[in-house]
């Protein structure tokens, strides 16, 4: 058994114990680099309250602390299931190299947990969507931006 196989089964366990011990929804996750798990996560939304708490975004956020960076390249997440754009997104900005997952999208959308309405309203332009949006004070705000630009101490990431 390969190293990435073993790294799937611990999501996929820590998929189902999380879930039976009623933490969250039956999705786990691990960060591996080096052949070494450096992080686990599991759905905690409803346990901690916090939408943003899927497996996924847990593990990221476990891994940055335990590597104490931002950055997560040469980093590969083992994720129980097809992530969902939130946390798609999560993985992007955490630069990630690799995503392996078991179940897909349909398999979620099959028990519950359908993400195609997130991918359809992020298609379509601001106007359309269901959540109104509206911008005000547009001067004002880019005043942060034109600072940011004019650091010279920044962390770029």
């Amino acid at each position: 058994m390969s190293f990435v196989e073993k790294a799937m089964r611990q999501a996929i366990r820590l998929s189902n114990e999380k879930m039976k011990e009623g933490k969250g929804g039956p999705f786990g996750a691990v960060i591996i680099k080096d052949n070494k798990i450096i992080a686990e996560g599991w759905n905690q939304v409803t346990s901690s309250n916090d939408p943003t708490a899927h497996a996924e975004v847990v593990a990221i956020r476990n891994a940055c602390t335990t590597l104490n960076t931002f950055n997560l390249e040469g980093c590969t997440l083992v994720t129980s299931c097809e992530p969902c754009p939130m946390c798609l997104a999560a993985t992007y900005w955490s630069r990630v190299d690799k995503i392996i997952y078991a179940n897909t999208r349909f398999d979620a959308a099959d028990i519950g947990f359908d993400d195609a309405f997130f991918y359809d309203e992020l298609a379509r332009s601001i106007e359309e969507r269901q959540v109104p949006m509206t911008q005000m004070l547009r001067d004002e705000g880019l005043s942060a931006f034109k600072e940011w630009t004019a650091k010279n101490d920044r962390t770029e990431y």
